[in-house]
């Protein structure tokens, strides 16, 4: 595929509206029901977001990873290792920005704010109930860190199998565990013909309400 060709790539977005009238007060609750609808509709990953984050030096990075949580409505949870890349970002700089995509629906939502660990009880609950593999996966892996192989991975996987054999669930690794993100902005985006998409932006008050306002495309 050349260039042009990629630049002719187009679809008009037709499916849905979105108004101010329609959204829900608060901004969580908003996602909620789109998070329930993208679920409803059987999309593919409907919890993956693009996590986004940036280093002590200001380089930003993205990767994909899975919402496990919206915890008392005021926050975005996920789990990770936190010696890997993410959690040295973090920890050096502790905002970022979440994406979710749902095509399927012509729909996305940014979400920006604070990022601080979830409590060791919840991380260790969630950790806990992962499958066996899993939990092994998360001791075994270096994340982020080079290696030698594939072979010196699953090394790693059947060593950490046999020393937790007589172990069922895990105990959770202190290097692994959950982060909230506490959001300060949530942007709704719908596809709409003509390239004239709704946007529709909340942003927190002091209070914890949220401000309504659109957005144009």
């Amino acid at each position: 595929m050349n260039d042009q060709q990629l630049a002719d790539l187009r679809k008009t977005y037709a499916q849905h509206t979105l108004t101010e009238a329609e959204v829900h007060p608060n901004a969580v609750q908003q996602f909620r029901t789109w998070l329930q609808e993208a679920i409803d509709a059987r999309l593919d990953e409907p919890t993956a977001m693009l996590l986004s984050t940036v280093n002590a030096e200001g380089q930003p990075a993205g990767r994909v990873v899975l919402l496990k949580g919206l915890p008392d409505d005021a926050g975005f949870l996920f789990f990770t290792n936190y010696d890997s890349r993410k959690g040295q970002d973090l920890a050096a700089q502790p905002l970022a920005a979440i994406t979710f995509f749902w095509p399927g629906l012509e729909r996305q939502v940014r979400v920006e704010g604070r990022v601080e660990k979830a409590p060791a009880s919840v991380s260790t609950e969630y950790f806990q109930s992962r499958p066996r593999s899993s939990q092994v996966g998360a001791w075994a892996s270096p994340q982020s860190q080079k290696i030698s192989s594939r072979e010196e991975l699953e090394k790693l996987e059947q060593d950490t199998a046999a020393l937790f054999a007589a172990q069922d669930p895990l105990p959770r690794p202190e290097h692994w565990g959950g982060y909230i993100l506490q959001p300060r902005r949530i942007e709704f985006w719908q596809g709409r013909p003509s390239r004239l998409h709704d946007r529709i932006v909340y942003e927190r008050n002091p209070d914890a309400t949220w401000t309504i306002s659109r957005l144009a495309p």
